[in-house]
């Protein structure tokens, strides 16, 4: 009797339903506690491979075993082991299983297909490699084997070969569509933008009402500048699953980029409201209520964020910097220090510090900021202006002037450079040297001689002066 045919009732249970399932899986136990094996090991694989096909893992495991207690030596049902230990995760197992299985038939290559896949859960990317390239020996055409070995590369990140490998799987079969979906997400990461467009197009010929490939698709078009048809595309992917949060989200960065603002933040609050514990889609929204100037929105969602991941640099910075936009300039650099603190070597982050204290006159803070940031980027030629500046304002002349000759140092061609050293010349009573720069300065930009007389109109009436014009 044919292994299904007790299965076919004239009843409205659909072939296979669980109910099936299990009743096949309780009569072949039953068949293990009678003692009669030998009869129906026929009957007890072919429930194995319905345990395999439909996800029974427990149960396939148990008749796999009191199969293997019957007959040890069998391959088959060692692959099928590993099979089942690979669906439970547990590789190691799965491993030495696939392992006893080779020892009797080392040219099985579906087994070695099965111990490549345990071996790379393990990490073990080498032996996953050498398993693959045996099985090519002695399949070179078979396609699943290049595929695989694809993944495997994809996995180190080493995009080009693994591109390479599913090019060969689909020089064999043009209707491989894993392969050309995983071709796609390689040529991305390589930043072929148009092949990989090229890769997902061929997949959805295959899988049209696939939302992922969709996707993919247009996050490559945003990375190409091409939001109108990014937009489109993730127009496309939402119709199908209305519940992708991450298509929604960037469907609103492709609007925010075509300046579409409303249809940006309703994109984007749709994405909050399917995954609204994604710091990352608060802070994009708050982004999105800045560029529209309300600020009190966007420190809302950068607030959002924040709660969510009390560690989010970014998110302290941007809120700070609305604080600051709004007058808040406690609690604005209460955040920069939050974002410091977090990220010390953030440039940014010291800058917009250093110039919170600098407004609000806390001017030795300020150039203790602007000191490190002049430590993380000592050729920072218009931080070393502004630190010049602020000893200026209060009277540290010496260290004024040397700041100044940084600026000298990084830009010789700066006239605002000169002058500025030439008036603290001025303030230490070294006035021929404050010529010589007042000299430079003039004649790197002449406009600057207005500037100077409008700061000193008195200096009409110097005769060092006149003698200044004189030597133009």
């Amino acid at each position: 009797m044919n292994f299904f045919d007790d299965f076919i009732e004239d009843n409205d249970v659909p072939f296979n339903s669980s109910e099936e399932i299990e009743n096949k899986i309780k009569a072949a136990k039953e068949i293990i506690e009678n003692g009669d094996i030998f009869f129906n090991i026929e009957s007890i694989e072919d429930t194995v491979q319905l345990c395999l096909d439909t996800d029974y893992v427990d149960d396939g495991l148990f008749l796999t075993g009191k199969l293997l207690d019957f007959a040890p030596y069998n391959s088959e049902y060692w692959q099928f082991m590993g099979i089942f230990y690979n669906s439970k995760l547990e590789f190691e197992l799965a491993n030495s299983c696939f392992e006893k299985s080779l020892s009797m038939n080392p040219n099985d290559v579906e087994t070695l297909l099965n111990k490549s896949v345990s071996e790379d859960n393990i990490n073990q990317f080498d032996e996953a490699i050498q398993t693959l390239e045996k099985a090519r020996s002695i399949e070179p055409g078979n396609e699943e084997v290049l595929f695989n070995l694809g993944l495997i590369y994809e996995k180190q990140e080493n995009y080009s070969k693994a591109a390479k490998f599913f090019l060969e799987a689909l020089e064999l079969d043009g209707s491989y569509s894993e392969a050309w979906y995983e071709l796609g997400y390689c040529y991305e990461a390589i930043e072929e933008f148009q092949k990989s467009i090229e890769a997902y197009d061929k997949f959805l010929e295959f899988e049209p009402y696939s939302s992922t490939a969709l996707y993919n698709k247009a996050i490559v078009l945003i990375r190409m500048g091409k939001f109108e048809q990014a937009a489109n595309i993730f127009e496309l992917s939402v119709a199908i699953r209305e519940d992708f949060s991450s298509a929604w989200y960037n469907l609103g960065v492709a609007y925010a980029n075509l300046n579409r603002i409303p249809e940006a933040i309703s994109a984007i609050k749709k994405a909050s409201r399917l995954d609204p514990e994604d710091e990352a889609i608060w802070f994009t929204l708050g982004q999105t209520y800045e560029d529209i100037d309300n600020i009190q929105k966007a420190i809302e969602c950068y607030s959002r964020a924040i709660k969510l991941d009390d560690e989010y640099y970014e998110a302290y910075l941007s809120r700070g910097y609305c604080f600051d936009v709004i007058g808040k300039y406690q609690l604005a650099l209460k955040d920069f220090n939050s974002a410091i603190r977090l990220t010390e070597n953030s440039i940014e982050a010291w800058r917009a510090k250093a110039e919170l204290e600098y407004s609000l006159g806390e001017l030795n803070e300020s150039i203790e900021s602007y000191r490190k940031i002049l430590a993380l980027d000592p050729d920072n030629f218009e931080v070393w202006f502004k630190l010049a500046e602020t000893y200026i304002e209060i009277g540290n002349w010496l260290d004024g002037v040397e700041s100044y000759n940084q600026c000298i140092r990084l830009q010789p061609e700066n006239a605002n450079a000169y002058y500025g050293k030439a008036k603290v010349k001025f303030l230490l009573s070294q006035t021929r040297e404050a010529i010589e720069h007042l000299k430079s300065a003039f004649a790197l930009d002449p406009n600057i001689k207005d500037d100077f007389i409008k700061e000193y109109p008195e200096v009409k009436s110097s005769k060092l002066y006149v003698k200044l014009i004189e030597e133009k």
